[in-house]
């Protein structure tokens, strides 16, 4: 999906389209907006909720940011000024000042999303969910699949999406998932790419080799450091050299990726690994001077946790925590416990003992709460039915 969650907010406030906005910071709450609607233009009726009327002199803009928040996407005209994902809010303020900044509505993003997926698998069924604005699709066995090497296919689904959510996407149509990737980057926003065979060399060797899915920007920099800067460089180099470079396993995956070769089928039901919710705080927080605050939000992180593993049916028994402390080093504590739970009073009890294995002395910048080795529900319950059911341990000190 193009800008995922910058375009559902366009079609909430379609007066900025073409604009630059950022998307970051928080969270959107509407009664919010109403009420500062209702506080900053008394003399008009706002009962109607229609926030296309709103001016634009009333969003915020990014010069006016304080704090320590990331970009979650960015519009395409925000992009030109060199903003984009995963940014710092204050550096990305220096380089487009006037952008808008309008907070993340995980409601509406996760709706749309489960829409646009909806109405794929309605044409092509053989789908993999790769997160909440991205899938891969299998076109092999769809009736049209290979008509202009799946051009008319692509086609089909990017007006069926548009129609269901008025959101545009950017489709890639390669041999496997790898080449497909890249391809869907190619002509954004609202593009299709076909990449054949016979393009590896055209169109796929040129580009750096942090485009491909897997060289993150550690390995990146390690290839750089050996004169390899495209996937053209990294396709010629000796695969032997590249296995005592990189290790066995890395290396020859390297080799091969390079070559463009990628034989992961299309799975279209996996079982997830782990859940998890973190947060980053405006300022740093103290366990001690800022406990009520920091135990508020270790609570609600745990609730959310536990609403996902409802939502979605699951339940773990592998219960841990993430700090990353004001210097940016992260650290991690699990326990995992006799019996599977989806429960937030649970999980806040076994992820604060977690917390009392971390040093606490520190300010925190970041605080998350992660469950892991899931089962679906209704097993965890037939096997806790089969099972003696497991004592409470009490937490008499709970830190926050």
């Amino acid at each position: 999906m193009d800008a995922f969650f910058a375009s559902v907010e366009l079609l909430r406030y379609p007066q900025l389209k073409g604009l630059p906005v950022v998307i970051g910071g928080g969270r959107r709450r509407e009664d919010d907006v109403l009420a500062r609607l209702r506080e900053v233009y008394p003399e008009r009726d706002w009962s109607d909720g229609d926030l296309s009327r709103i001016p634009l002199d009333f969003f915020p803009r990014l010069a006016s940011y304080t704090g320590r928040g990331v970009i979650t996407t960015a519009t395409y005209a925000a992009r030109q000024f060199g903003v984009g994902s995963a940014m710092g809010l204050m550096k990305a303020a220096k380089l487009c000042p006037q952008a808008i900044l309008l907070p993340v509505d995980f409601d509406e993003v996760r709706r749309i999303s489960r829409l646009f997926k909806s109405t794929i698998l309605e044409i092509a069924p053989v789908m993999e969910d790769r997160g909440v604005d991205e899938v891969y699709i299998d076109f092999t066995h769809v009736p049209g699949g290979q008509r202009e090497g799946g051009r008319v296919l692509a086609r089909l689904i990017q007006k069926s999406i548009f129609q269901a959510t008025g959101i545009t996407c950017s489709i890639g149509v390669a041999p496997n998932k790898l080449i497909a990737k890249m391809a869907s980057e190619f002509n954004k926003p609202n593009g299709i790419s076909i990449v054949w065979p016979e393009d590896l060399q055209s169109k796929i060797w040129p580009l750096p080799c942090r485009k491909i899915n897997g060289v993150g920007p550690k390995a990146d920099e390690k290839l750089k450091s050996h004169g390899i800067h495209t996937i053209g460089e990294l396709a010629q180099r000796d695969p032997v050299w590249l296995i005592e470079t990189f290790g066995r396993s890395y290396g020859h995956w390297l080799h091969e990726v390079s070559w463009g070769r990628d034989d992961r089928p299309v799975v279209t039901e996996s079982e997830p690994v782990s859940m998890s919710r973190e947060t980053t705080f405006e300022r740093d927080l103290h366990a001690v001077r800022d406990r009520a605050e920091l135990g508020a939000v270790f609570t609600t992180l745990c609730e959310q946790v536990a609403a996902d593993l409802q939502r979605k049916g699951y339940a773990g028994k592998t219960i841990g925590i993430k700090l990353r402390y004001d210097n940016f080093q992260s650290v991690t504590r699990d326990v995992t416990i006799d019996h599977f739970t989806a429960e937030a009073t649970a999980i806040r009890r076994h992820a604060g003992l977690c917390l009392k294995r971390v040093d606490l002395s520190r300010r925190i910048r970041l605080l998350g709460v992660r469950v892991g080795s899931l089962l679906r529900a209704d097993e965890a319950a037939a096997l806790a039915s089969s099972t003696q059911p497991a004592p409470v341990v009490p937490l008499m000190d709970q830190l926050f």
